[in-house]
């Protein structure tokens, strides 16, 4: 027979795993520059996020166009516990003809994409 309190545990088990990445510390995007090149832009970001290791911390971010495509994406393969905040550039992003704005957003491990947007101007 199940008791009530087995039950009671369960649930509060499921809820508290299922609440994990909406409770998780977003990346903040701190600060975005934006470089053209010929053809291409560099953009570099620096991001903050509590990283506590290799459990926790910011991932990556994307350059999303306005209409939501993705234009490029920088995947961050450690964490940065001791580096806060931390910038890092992505090269050679090609943004079609017509787009003056693009914007970035950050991932985090736990969180995934945050879906917060910064928005950057590419005026020349």
């Amino acid at each position: 027979m199940i008791s009530i309190i087995s039950l009671s545990r369960a649930a509060v088990l499921c809820l508290g795993l299922a609440a994990g990445p909406a409770l998780a510390d977003p990346a903040v995007i701190e600060a975005v520059e934006a470089r053209r090149s010929g053809p291409a832009w560099t953009f570099s970001v620096t991001l903050s996020h509590a990283d506590t290791g290799w459990e926790d911390y910011a991932d990556g971010w994307r350059v999303r166009a306005p209409d939501g495509r993705i234009l490029g994406t920088r995947v961050l393969v450690h964490p940065h516990v001791e580096e806060q905040p931390f910038t890092r550039s992505l090269s050679n992003v090609m943004i079609p003809d017509g787009i003056t704005e693009v914007a970035i957003e950050a991932s985090t491990l736990t969180g995934g994409w945050e879906g917060t947007l910064f928005p950057v101007s590419l005026a020349d």
